[in-house]
């Protein structure tokens, strides 16, 4: 596991690199916001992606609603270009 401590300002800058660095299962990045704020970024597997997920299904009304409105609207297509979305 490895904990890396960062500046919001090193974090903005170079947001693509970082959350790269921090692909690993177990990687956490602690970015230290302005007026004494921390902001973790950690990377998830797919159990504990899946636990986030049941965890926010059962207590959070904002994540529920998201789902009830995807659930409700129309179906995209997947693209299988890389890289690029479907309009």
């Amino acid at each position: 596991m490895t904990i890396t401590r960062i500046t919001f300002r090193n974090f903005e800058t170079n947001l693509r690199k970082i959350l790269k660095d921090c692909a690993k299962p177990g990687d956490t990045i602690i970015v230290e916001m302005p007026n004494q704020r921390f902001l973790v970024v950690q990377s998830l597997d797919a159990d504990g992606l899946s636990s986030l997920v049941d965890e926010l299904l059962a207590t959070d009304p904002r994540f529920q609603s998201l789902v009830a409105k995807s659930k409700a609207g129309p179906r995209k297509p997947f693209s299988a270009r890389r890289g690029k979305r479907s309009s």
